[in-house]
């Protein structure tokens, strides 16, 4: 098989028609991953093939021509979201099967009903049902015979066709043998009956992710030349000043540039409280402005929207396949020519051994029925589909299916302290000048200095010096050292600050009474940073983040998972240790310096832990990607969201809990679903041979076993978080 070369760089989705089973998909994917540069996965729930390849090998015309030499159907997917409904081509036909079925078997079943020519009634009303309302399935069977194929169809048109051919044989030749129009008529139509249901249970497993893409606004109200102008939302331009009233939704992200309000993001974060904006915070399409009048500067639009990238993501997991699916897959591709064998080898024994032809003939159909594997094409990707679907509406993104199987193995969950247990808005709480300096001249060269960097430390000092002096003093040099500090010119002084590691580096110590006041702001839960003026001390500033309401609630049902958590910081010792104890969490990890925190998550891997690590800063991408669970804040940044497994679009931490339930609860849908699949098959063949299995209720059997399936994935709907939400 040819795997995507190191060139390929190009991803398209192709909508697929004419699949009826797991061995189509099959089929599809080996053909497409037969060309130069292509790798190729096929999701049989969807109907869509998810495609990497190198466009200076193939094109889009060329993996199209793949598909359709197959003996399929590929298009690119349609934009418009009113897909037709894929259970209509089956509900004519299952109509008439129903009205034709059901005389066909009182005839069969009821003696009294039988009067003279009875069984040429009976091919009357069996004959439009094998032919034209299990036309589908004769189709496919002879377009797949065509390319030396054999599917599920094979086994339902062969199955079919030899109890209707066998009967009509014994009718037209006068042979005193039992005919079987009424299992020909009846096997069609719980077959139909089957895909039927099994249709609309697909449709319903993509719900979640439709109901997404359709939460988005319509129309925006455009400012131009001051005056509101309705538009539709794809003429939105970035730049653009659109307005909000109350009750509306955002036509698409933006920053708010005038007015103040609250939002109700329940819809993208699942959190069911609405959040305060004002003047310069951002806000995402789709919210609905709950209260005030807002005036918004679109920054993002069309494709670019968190919306839209939401929707992107979980449509890439749900065309992504779990290990355990590519099994199923390889047993759905050849599961179908050895039933068939499995049916010649029960015909003949039954003969050898003194059976006679009918029942010989009985049995064998009964094996092609029931040993169809369709529920196995479907046990993964219909499970998939609902889970991920549930999560995106309740704030959760699950990248693919390799990522449920890690939320069973984690044993320890590590946390980033600022942005993820806390607020990650920090606040000056404290200024300690040192003797001979007074607190605004403290706070004015610290908040002077810290203005250029992006620390949220330095946010906070700098905020606070504008908000008390008004204006910060020009720098004329400025150097940052990670982890440790800066240093600045500021106003004619040189001034350091940071760790009190970074003043004893320059040979500068605090006083005494400086370092007791300092070690008590830390034992509060403060960082405290020292500032060094000229070479001399200059005092210290406390900051303070304030820990979020639910990281409490959300240790704990952390902890009832099985999970043990950690703390991990850049603070010192004392500061981390307040905040730990505030929130329940016993291991702390204090100290740590950005570069650092990726190797603290390899030693616990080396000490035998499975590392889950929830982060949101560009400083926490490496450990997040080294974690074997990477959870990103959504309110962090891309580069953290980039670099994990699952994102948490909500900024609260019981998301976290509310991920690594969802994600195990879908991997243990998936894989009972497949015992169910597997063990179906596993029972019900060696009944069909040994002949105690009748045709009829092989086909109910089989068409219930992917009705369960499906039916049961559809369960993954009902789970609900712990955040109070829907």
């Amino acid at each position: 098989m040819a795997t995507a070369t190191a060139r390929a760089s190009e991803h398209v989705e192709l909508a697929l028609e004419g699949m009826t089973c797991a061995s189509c998909a099959a089929r599809i994917e080996k053909r497409l991953n037969r060309l130069d540069g292509v790798s190729a996965s096929v999701n049989f729930a969807s109907e869509h093939a998810t495609v990497t390849f190198d466009p200076g090998l193939v094109s889009i015309e060329d993996l199209v021509g793949a598909v359709e030499a197959a003996g399929y159907h590929a298009s690119l997917p349609r934009e418009a979201l009113g897909e037709e409904d894929p259970a209509r081509p089956y509900r004519l036909r299952l109509t008439a099967a129903v009205a034709l079925s059901v005389p066909l078997a009182l005839l069969a079943m009821i003696p009294s009903l039988q009067f003279s020519g009875w069984e040429w009634v009976s091919l009357a009303l069996a004959t439009p049902v094998v032919f034209w309302c299990g036309w589908p399935f004769h189709r496919a069977a002879a377009v797949n015979a065509r390319h030396l194929a054999a599917t599920m169809d094979t086994l339902v048109s062969v199955g079919t066709l030899a109890a209707w051919g066998w009967s009509t044989v014994v009718l037209l030749g006068g042979v005193a043998e039992h005919t079987y129009f009424e299992t020909a008529g009846v096997i069609t139509t719980l077959i139909l009956l089957g895909r039927y249901f099994e249709a609309r249970a697909k449709r319903r497993s993509g719900e979640a992710i439709r109901g997404l893409l359709e939460l988005g606004a319509k129309e925006a109200r455009v400012l131009r030349d001051g005056r509101e102008a309705m538009v539709a939302v794809e003429q939105v331009r970035v730049g653009d000043l659109f307005v909000v009233r109350p009750g509306e939704k955002i036509a698409t992200d933006g920053v708010v540039a005038g007015g103040a309000s609250a939002v109700d993001a329940s819809m993208l974060t699942g959190e069911p409280v609405p959040v305060e904006v004002s003047v310069g915070d951002r806000v995402t399409g789709a919210t609905i402005n709950a209260s005030g009048r807002l005036v918004v500067r679109a920054t993002r639009v069309g494709s670019d929207t968190a919306l839209a990238q939401i929707a992107r993501m979980v449509g890439q997991a749900q065309a992504g396949k779990a290990a355990v699916q590519r099994l199923a897959d390889r047993v759905s591709g050849v599961f179908v020519p050895v039933v068939i064998g499995l049916s010649l080898l029960t015909l003949a024994g039954w003969l050898v051994l003194g059976g006679t032809a009918a029942a010989a003939f009985t049995a064998a159909v009964a094996v092609v029925i029931i040993a169809c594997p369709c529920a196995l094409g479907l046990a993964t990707p219909t499970a998939l589909m609902v889970g991920t679907g549930r999560g995106a509406q309740l704030g959760i993104l699950i990248k693919g299916p390799e990522v449920l199987e890690h939320t069973r193995r984690v044993t320890t969950i590590v946390l980033d302290k600022t942005g993820t247990v806390t607020e990650g808005r920090m606040e000056v709480a404290a200024l300690v000048p040192a003797e001979g300096t007074s607190e605004d001249e403290l706070l004015r060269l610290a908040a002077g200095a810290e203005d250029a960097s992006e620390h949220p430390i330095a946010h906070a000092i700098a905020a606070r010096g504008r908000e008390r002096l008004g204006t910060l003093p020009e720098i004329e040099r400025f150097e940052s050292s990670a982890g440790l500090g800066i240093q600045a010119r500021v106003d004619g002084h040189d001034v350091l600050v940071g760790r009190q590691a970074l003043l004893a580096q320059r040979g500068v110590e605090l006083p005494a009474p400086l370092t007791e006041r300092a070690v008590a702001l830390e034992q509060a839960g403060a960082t405290v940073v020292a500032v060094a003026v000229d070479g001399r001390a200059g005092g210290i500033v406390a900051v303070a983040d304030r820990i979020k309401p639910t990281s409490g609630r959300a240790i704990s049902e952390l902890r009832a998972l099985g999970l043990q958590p950690v703390l991990l910081t850049g603070d010192n010792e004392r500061a981390a240790g307040a905040v730990a104890r505030s929130v329940g969490i016993e291991r702390v990890l204090a100290g740590v310096l950005p570069d650092g925190k990726a190797a603290e998550i390899r030693r616990l891997q080396q000490a035998g832990e499975v590392v889950a690590m929830v982060g949101d800063g560009v400083n926490d991408a490496p450990a997040l990607a080294q974690a074997d669970l990477g959870l990103a804040i959504g309110t962090g940044t891309d580069v953290a969201i980039e670099a994990s497994d699952l994102t948490l679009v909500s900024g609260d931490l019981r998301a976290a809990a509310d991920a690594i339930r969802l994600a195990r609860r879908t991997l243990q849908t998936i894989r009972g679903n497949l015992f169910w699949a597997f063990a179906y098959n596993v029972a019900a063949v060696p009944l069909a041979i040994a002949g105690l299995l009748n045709p009829m209720i092989a086909a109910g059997a089989m068409s219930f076993s992917s009705v369960f399936v499906v039916s049961n994935s559809l369960r993954l709907r009902r789970f609900r978080s712990g955040r109070g939400t829907a």
